[in-house]
């Protein structure tokens, strides 16, 4: 019996394959514009753009969103675009 994975096969666990789009911090941004960015791209609430803007500010990251590639890739752009530090990993 081959263990082998057939090429469909690894592209499936590619594509499901969890990842994290983590938000750093940076000197450039304010609080008001991070928590902005947050409601509007990621569909925080208020409460939440705000608690995560203090976690980053603190403790240098914070995971903002968990996901496939495909769906974080977006969100990374999008804040990447309005000047905010962000990586996939």
């Amino acid at each position: 019996m081959s263990t082998k994975l057939k090429w469909e096969e690894l592209v499936d666990v590619l594509e499901v394959e969890q990842r994290k789009l983590i938000l750093h911090n940076d000197d450039h941004n304010t609080f008001e514009w991070v928590i902005e960015c947050l409601i509007d791209i990621c569909k925080y609430t208020a409460v939440q753009a705000e608690q995560t803007s203090f976690i980053v500010h603190f403790k240098g990251k914070s995971t903002v969103k968990e996901g496939v590639f495909e769906k974080l890739r977006p969100m990374k752009d999008a804040l990447s675009d309005r000047g905010l530090s962000v990586t996939i990993e």
